[in-house]
């Protein structure tokens, strides 16, 4: 099963330039003998190869649209699959690519919460349902190939496409991603991307990371590890550069990393476009597909091949990769093609609903007149909901992840379909006088605020892109001024890209002091895809709430959380600081940047700075208390035991996370280890078993790629969120130490 190497690389006899006989079904015949076991894929992919011609060998290497197209991809993205390597006369179907982070973006589709916020649900089987669905909607829309796992981590929350990765920390990260491959492999294709080192935006084509062997491989790449490990049929390369190497062409990664260290046996594909620097160069490093059209593959593989210095047996291995995983899923993935009307219907609604209340962070509750203003008090008889977002359609930016759905509820719209016998009022939010009016006169003032596509996102426009990779990609470098003049026009009505800072938009925070002055009841509600600093008026806030982009159905779920009709059930997927200096330097324009192991919640630790809000941290509706058992630990893994008990009067839901640290350290930083997501109904109390990640603990030795303990003195700490002090932790066993006699399994009643 695995990649057919050197030894299998023969070369075949040689492949006519043209013709051969039409044999439409000889694709399909072959997944049905691979689906009876009667022969394996690399059989398959063999017996496809020996029957294409050199022009269709070359053709599985790059997109099948001819480069003319280029102007209409934005447009085109949105209406049909982008199909790389089909060869109708043997019936290969080719790559059919659609994006999906947060749902298919061809036609009108689900749009669930996005990325990030299903990171904040904690929650991997929910996320494998979501995957699932996506999967479904894509091989509806007739794609076999999605790009829908980004694992990119969050190292600062300026990052325009923050909202398209699940967080700061690479257990969390691998998790989640790992759920999100195996709901989408049901039906289509998973790709995971941007390998590797993606995380910032308007620079994000020529911006060169450095970072030493330990952050890269223990801090970096262990959450795309677990990705391969779960499945994933294809990785995506970034566009930035990693010492020094464009991805396209950085063979020390792509094949010494990917496939000769973690064993994967998947295909790549270029980033699109602007992702491929060298036809020639980026096959050999392990690039095998050039996406989305026929550019710099079409024009220079031929001659290259033709004139020996692209080696024939290069081509094969790529192609042998492509063919052996699409005939492999073909045979393996759901026999039943999904029905139509799941696209957007009545059980993904739901879903989409239900992602979205898990998501929600509770960041503050405090009472008013002696009593938690939320959930609102079921007397309650006049609302005002206010803010620029309150009312508009806010589904996270416009680029290539934009999601269209039927229809989208909007926080107003949710509220008034919960409390239809409640006076809901609103009012302008350019109209300060008319705001602060409605705030007065209502019991309860709801202020929705935050972001939306024009403040965080892709960078739509090619920004610092070095248009020359486009030209050469043309055949020449006439186009460079007129896609340089249109650039720099589409950026005066399309911003996206980079934050430029992490508060909110002054007329937001004047708004937010205005209600508040004027009604103590305030409930703020933030809209957005990561950390939002709110120290200029939080501790003037009672209640304070983290939406997110949450989605077609995100408004009736934030008013499922304000009621009390259900918990909020997120957790912070990052730290809030309370200065951004707390965190690493951030410069959107810079071209080279270096990536060390401090960043978020271990940058605050390591520095002993306390945040606003740390990782993992979120509020209930009830009181849960955690107590760690015991623990089994090894430098394979391990599990630990923790007794949870809701000590509240109503149900509720907790996310149980064990933290490891060396605290040796004159300041211990906190590494996730594992986590698990509880429900509990009022005095209920369970033992739950949480899988532990070694790999937080452990260190890589450079020359022998082996893994082994690193040195400390280790603690290990149940909590619910980073903790802060460590006084209570218990010794880290790397070993098989048992733990305490009454550890039942999960499930069973204290």
């Amino acid at each position: 099963m695995g990649i057919v190497t050197g030894r299998r690389n023969a070369r075949p006899p040689r492949q006519r330039r043209a013709g051969g006989s039409p044999d439409p079904d000889a694709y399909d015949e072959l997944v049905r003998q691979i689906r009876d076991g009667r022969i394996d894929a690399d059989a398959g992919a063999d017996r496809l190869i020996a029957r294409l011609t050199d022009r269709e060998l070359l053709g599985l290497l790059d997109g099948d649209s001819p480069r003319r197209l280029l102007p209409l991809i934005p447009l085109l993205l949105h209406r049909r699959p982008f199909v790389a390597g089909a060869v109708p006369r043997l019936g290969i179907p080719g790559i059919r690519f659609s994006d999906g982070a947060r749902g298919v973006v061809i036609g009108s589709s689900t749009a669930f919460p996005v990325t990030m916020a299903r990171a904040a649900t904690w929650d991997p089987e929910l996320e494998e349902q979501v995957g699932t669905a996506i999967g479904a909607e894509t091989r509806v829309r007739g794609a076999n190939y999605s790009a829908s796992v980004c694992v990119n981590l969050l190292r600062h929350p300026a990052w325009g496409r923050a909202q398209e990765c699940y967080g700061e920390d690479p257990v969390l990260t691998g998790r989640m991603g790992s759920a999100m491959t195996r709901g989408v492999r049901v039906h289509t294709m998973a790709c995971v991307k941007h390998f590797a080192l993606n995380s910032m935006e308007d620079e994000r084509f020529e911006v060169d990371v450095s970072v030493d062997d330990h952050a890269l491989h223990e801090v970096y790449l262990p959450h795309f590890k677990a990705v391969v490990d779960a499945g994933a049929d294809s990785v995506m390369s970034a566009y930035n550069r990693v010492r020094g190497e464009y991805m396209d062409v950085n063979r020390p990664l792509l094949t010494g990393v990917l496939r000769e260290e973690w064993g994967f046996t998947g295909f790549v594909t270029s980033d699109w476009v602007f992702g491929t620097h060298d036809a020639v160069g980026s096959l050999e490093a392990g690039m095998d597909v050039e996406m989305p059209l026929r550019l710099r593959r079409a024009h220079e593989l031929p001659a290259a091949l033709r004139a020996g210095t692209l080696d024939r047996a290069t081509v094969l291995q790529s192609a042998r990769r492509i063919l052996r995983t699409t005939l492999l899923h073909a045979a393996t993935r759901a026999p039943a093609e999904p029905p139509a009307d799941i696209v957007a219907g009545s059980a993904h609604r739901a879903l989409a609903r239900h992602v979205a209340e898990e998501s929600i962070v509770l960041l503050a509750n405090a009472p008013v007149d002696g009593t938690p203003l939320l959930p609102l008090p079921a007397t309650t008889r006049r609302i005002a909901v206010l803010g620029r977002l309150a009312d508009q359609e806010n589904l996270g930016d416009h680029g290539s992840s934009r999601v269209r759905p039927p229809s989208t509820v909007s926080p107003l719209q949710g509220l008034r379909a919960a409390l239809p016998e409640v006076d809901i009022t609103t009012a302008p939010a350019r109209d300060v006088r008319a705001t602060v009016a409605a705030a007065a006169a209502a019991e309860t003032a709801i202020v929705v605020v935050g972001f939306d596509q024009h403040d965080e996102g892709e960078s739509v426009v090619t920004g610092g892109v070095d248009v020359g990779v486009l030209g050469a990609a043309l055949d020449s470098g006439r186009l460079r001024g007129a896609i340089t003049a249109v650039a720099h026009l589409a950026s005066r009505f399309v911003r996206g890209g980079d934050r430029t800072s992490l508060r909110l938009r002054p007329s937001d925070e004047r708004l937010i002091l205005a209600v508040t002055a004027a009604n103590p009841r305030t409930v703020v509600v933030l809209v957005g895809g990561s950390a939002i600093l709110t120290e200029s008026w939080r501790h003037r806030v009672p209640a304070l709430v983290l939406a997110w982009y949450g989605g077609m159905e995100g408004g009736r779920a934030l008013a499922d959380v304000l009621t009390g009709v259900v918990e909020p059930g997120g957790r912070l997927p990052f730290v809030i600081p309370t200065d951004p200096a707390h965190l690493p330097p951030f410069d959107r324009t810079a071209k080279a940047v270096v990536y060390d192991d401090r960043w978020g919640q271990r940058r605050l630790d390591d520095e002993g700075r306390t945040p606003a809000f740390p990782f993992g941290f979120g509020l209930g509706y009830t009181t849960i208390a955690h107590r760690l058992l015991g623990h089994r630990f090894d430098a394979s893994g391990g599990t630990a035991e923790v007794r949870v008990t809701n000590t509240g009067d109503r149900e509720g839901s907790t996310v149980v996370q064990l933290y490891a640290a060396d605290v040796a350290r004159a300041r211990p930083v906190s590494e996730l280890l594992g986590f698990r997501k509880v429900t509990l109904q009022p005095d209920e109390e369970r033992i739950v078993r949480v899988t532990l990640d070694p790999t937080p603990t452990l260190e890589r030795d450079p020359a022998t790629r082996r893994w082994s303990a690193r040195p400390g003195d280790w603690m290990l700490q149940a909590a619910q969120h980073s903790p802060g002090d460590w006084s209570s932790a218990v010794a880290l066993r790397h070993d098989d130490a048992t733990a305490e006699d009454d550890v039942a399994t999960e499930g069973a009643a204290g």
